[in-house]
């Protein structure tokens, strides 16, 4: 009987609303928003809703969330001015900060666009037996030559602000997996569809 109404509901435009996605935990948000070692890498005004983003660029699920679904909502909360959103380096092995690394040594002005060529890339790199020229290979197009990237590996001060924010991140926020995000003191993880953020932002977006 009841997955008959449903039906009846769903077919007269009158079901239920999707679901919110299901936090995994809960975090205290000024905690989460406190300024790092690094620059932050956000997007979008200081008093937009914040979403904290943890992603490792060796991870094929946040290689795909970059790839489909941040173009979309980057158009439609950041862009907008919504949203502020902030992308957090999550380093899960040796080869996350030898990235992250290379990324910021690049500037931090084009740290982001570094990571998402990095994501873009990641089969020509992160999946390989000796990744590190590869990884050098991946780069060059940003303009960072390899006598540089290999002097950059070196500088072990950046390295352990690289290593600080995952240290952080643990410590904070209990990242069990990549991606995670994080909205209004909730951690979420996996990949987040654009409706899965259109139910999480939308009630907490002033009109």
């Amino acid at each position: 009987m009841k997955l008959r109404v449903l039906l009846l509901a769903l077919a007269l435009g009158t079901g239920p609303a999707l679901a919110l996605p299901q936090p995994e935990g809960k975090v205290d948000m000024a905690e989460v928003l406190k300024p790092g070692p690094l620059p932050e890498l956000s997007f979008g005004p200081a008093d937009g809703v914040p979403v904290v983003e943890y992603a490792s660029v060796t991870c094929p699920h946040c290689a795909a969330f970059d790839k489909n679904v941040w173009p979309k909502l980057k158009a439609a909360y950041v862009d907008t001015g919504k949203v502020r959103y902030i992308f957090r380096e999550f380093s899960r092995n040796p080869l996350d900060v030898a990235a992250f690394t290379l990324a910021r040594c690049n500037g931090d002005d084009k740290a982001m666009a570094t990571d998402e060529l990095l994501f873009a890339t990641q089969d020509k790199w992160a999946f390989v037996e000796n990744p590190l020229e590869p990884l050098l290979t991946a780069l060059r197009p940003t303009g960072l030559a390899h006598d540089k990237g290999m002097a950059c590996l070196k500088d072990n001060a950046l390295i352990g602000k690289v290593r600080q924010i995952t240290e952080t991140a643990n410590k904070v926020v209990n990242v069990q997996g990549t991606p995670t995000f994080v909205i209004d003191g909730k951690t979420y993880g996996g990949e987040l569809s654009v409706e899965d953020f259109d139910t999480l932002l939308k009630p907490l977006i002033k009109p």
